[in-house]
């Protein structure tokens, strides 16, 4: 029985080559805080976490580089599996 994908040394690598970049969140534009680490980063929704522009459940390869974008945990699951390539946002402030 395969584990998971995602624990493996490939995927870890391709992390650790994102997070180098130090690009702020493709989803919303805004700096991620790539101090947090740890447990610190598992609680912040502003960590970086690993994205992917198409989504692995909607046929998207994991270890793809050229499909891995930074983003913040919060914006990350925000996002879900949608395939759309800016957030919704209202037509103005309330």
């Amino acid at each position: 029985m395969a584990g998971n994908p995602r624990n493996g040394r490939p995927y870890r690598r391709l992390c650790t080559r994102q997070r180098a970049l130090g690009l702020p969140c493709w989803w919303c534009g805004h700096p991620i805080d790539y101090s947090l680490t740890g447990t610190d980063a598992q609680r912040s929704p502003w960590a970086f976490t690993l994205d992917h522009a198409q989504p692995i459940s909607r046929g998207g390869d994991l270890l793809d580089p050229a499909n891995a974008r930074s983003a913040h945990r919060r914006c990350n699951s925000a996002r879900g599996n949608r395939i759309t390539t800016t957030p919704a946002r209202a037509s103005r402030r309330w």
